[in-house]
């Protein structure tokens, strides 16, 4: 079990409980990271040991790490919820509330379901449900560099930070970016990126962006902010950025999928922000997108449709 004593929901009470739970039914080896890469040395040391089973403790960010160190391998991972949205264990259909998930996860023991699931990659960065260039990118990067506020506020965070972001800098200097694609070459201000079926959510309040993408389906989708009138895009960007955009074209973005890659870049040489699951992943003048179909096991049943 690898936890982020960092995370949101994570205190020292909540990871001994946890670990006493889960020693009823399974011999558990406990590790806390205490910097970033560290959930990605230690997956990558259980998948080379005598491990069944990788839990993480944690948000989506130390789930990341952990699926990049897991990928390809058989070892299964488990998401034990501690972030503030834990978006990649409710598209697997696992309890988003602590105790229910180690409930589950006890039970799981008895059948042992294991389902793969796609890995998105960009710029060499996985990514297990959706990746963003532009606005959401630098409202994730202001959002993690107060993380009391994030504890404090969850998503309202990300509402607040994404008008501050807007107003401040957006407005007036938004990320120019070409979209590189079948249908030729498209102009964007924002890219956002859906591996699964959800691309965030507000809550328990499901996100969605893209249609016809699944965990399992072997692409992905994007919805793209036009670079058209600021003022227009703003508006659009901030309603994903705050989880009240509609599904599919009739949120105001540009739809392109299913996709098996896509590339972007910079047009006018300004470095374009990244995120990957919700964490800030630095600035690149270009960006390419791929899919790994299967890529990573999961402990999880099959969700039915």
């Amino acid at each position: 079990m690898i936890v982020n004593p960092y995370a949101t929901s994570v205190d020292r009470k909540l990871r001994d409980l946890v670990l006493a739970a889960l020693a009823s039914r399974y011999s558990v080896e406990v590790a806390d990271t205490t910097a970033p890469g560290d959930a990605h040395r230690l997956a990558a040391a259980a998948a080379a040991g005598a491990t069944d089973l990788v839990a993480t403790l944690g948000g989506d960010g130390t789930l990341n790490e952990a699926a990049d160190a897991l990928a390809g391998s058989r070892i299964p991972v488990y998401p034990l919820p501690g972030g503030s949205q834990n978006v990649f264990a409710k598209l697997l259909g696992l309890p988003s509330e602590i105790v229910d998930s180690t409930a589950r996860l006890l039970d799981l023991a008895d059948n042992w379901p294991l389902r793969r699931v796609d890995l998105g990659r960009v710029n060499g960065r996985v990514f297990t449900f959706a990746a963003g260039v532009g606005l959401d990118a630098s409202v994730v990067e202001k959002v993690d560099s107060n993380p009391a506020r994030k504890s404090r506020l969850k998503q309202w965070s990300y509402v607040q930070s994404g008008i501050s972001v807007f107003l401040r800098s957006y407005a007036l200097r938004r990320p120019r970016i070409v979209v590189e694609c079948e249908a030729g070459e498209l102009a964007a201000a924002t890219v956002l990126v859906q591996n699964g079926e959800n691309f965030t959510f507000a809550g328990s309040r499901p996100v969605t962006l893209c249609a016809n993408v699944s965990l399992d389906s072997g692409s992905f989708a994007a919805a793209l902010v036009t670079s058209g009138e600021p003022l227009r895009a703003g508006a659009t960007a901030l309603r994903i950025v705050g989880a009240t955009a509609e599904t599919g074209g009739k949120n105001g973005t540009t739809q392109l999928g299913p996709l098996t890659t896509l590339r972007l870049r910079s047009s006018d040489g300004k470095p374009l922000p990244l995120q990957v699951d919700g964490d800030f992943a630095g600035e690149h003048s270009s960006a390419e997108f791929t899919i790994a179909p299967g890529a990573l096991t999961v402990l999880a049943p099959t969700r039915r449709a």
